[in-house]
C-alpha cells in the first residue's frame, strides 16, 4: 500500500501500525518524531497535484480536518480516499480499525486494544463531583468547544461538562467577558490548534482555575487515546487544587 494521510493523528496510527505504508503526510503531522515521508502541506491546504504525483493507493481525510473541495480534486483525479467521521470515542475507535484494515494493517494493533480498555473505564468522578468549563480552541477572536465534538466528548467522559455543549454551533465565537462571567469550575486551555501557553491565555482568566492540556490527549484519536485519560485526568485534577 502507498498511504498519504491529511490527518496527523490518523498519520501516526497507520505510521505505528503498518510501517512503510505511509508516502505523504501534511505539513502538521508530528508524530511519530522523525517520519520520513513527502510534505504535501496543510490540513486546508494541501497540495493535490503533489498528492497525486504520488500515485498514493489510498489517500486517509476527516470531514471536519479537510475540506471537500481538495478531497473531490483527488478522486476526479483518480484517487481513492477514505473519509472519517469522528464525534466521540466510540466512534475514533470504530473509525481507527476501519483505517487501518484499508492500509493494509494485517491485524489489530497493540495499542488499539490498550486504547478502547482505557476508555472502557476512564477515571470519572461520582456525578456529585463533575465539574463544569468553558475550553477555548483560538484566541483573537476567542472561539471554545461547542455542541457534538469529539474533545467535549473525551471531557465529558472523564467528568468535565464544558458550558457550551448545546450551542447552535460547533466552534462558537464568545466574547471573553461572557467565558469569564460563565464561572466554569475550569478553563480547560490545550496547546492546539491555538497554542496556549501559561503566558498567554491564563491570564485572561483571572481568579479561574485554568489546566494547561497537550491538545494530541484531547484531540487526537489515534495511539495517544490510550493514555489520554491518565494525562487528561491528571492535569484537570491538578487544576481544580
Amino acid at each position: 500500500m502507498r498511504v498519504v494521510s491529511l490527518v496527523p493523528s490518523l498519520t501516526e496510527a497507520v505510521a505505528r501500525t503498518v510501517p512503510g505504508a505511509l508516502v505523504g503526510a501534511t505539513d502538521w503531522c508530528s508524530h511519530p518524531a522523525g517520519l520520513d515521508v513527502v510534505r504535501v502541506g496543510g490540513t486546508k491546504n494541501p497540495g493535490t497535484e503533489r498528492i497525486v504525483a504520488l500515485a498514493p493507493d489510498l489517500v486517509i481525510a476527516n470531514e471536519e480536518e479537510n475540506r471537500a473541495p481538495d478531497l473531490d480534486t483527488l478522486r476526479a483525479a483518480g484517487v481513492e480516499v477514505l473519509v472519517t467521521e469522528v464525534r466521540t470515542v466510540p466512534q475514533a475507535l470504530t473509525e481507527l480499525d476501519r483505517v487501518l484494515a484499508a492500509c493494509g494493517a494485517a491485524s489489530r494493533p497493540r495499542w488499539l486494544d490498550d486504547a478502547e480498555a482505557a476508555w472502557s473505564a476512564p477515571p470519572a468522578p461520582s456525578p456529585e463531583r463533575r465539574s463544569t468549563a468553558v475550553v477555548p480552541v483560538w484566541r483573537r477572536p476567542w472561539m471554545v468547544l461547542g455542541r457534538d465534538t469529539f474533545a467535549g466528548d473525551v471531557l465529558a467522559r472523564l467528568g468535565v461538562d464544558h458550558l457550551y455543549a448545546d450551542h447552535t454551533e460547533r466552534y462558537p465565537r464568545i466574547p471573553v467577558e461572557e467565558l469569564r462571567a460563565a464561572r466554569p469550575d475550569v478553563v480547560v486551555l490545550p496547546d492546539e490548534p491555538y497554542r496556549f501557553t501559561a503566558d498567554d491565555g491564563p491570564e485572561a482568566f483571572p481568579g479561574l482555575s485554568c489546566a494547561l492540556v497537550d491538545g494530541r490527549h484531547l484531540t487526537w484519536y489515534g495511539p495517544s487515546l490510550a493514555e489520554a485519560p491518565r494525562v487528561l485526568g491528571a492535569a484537570l485534577r491538578a487544576a481544580r487544587r
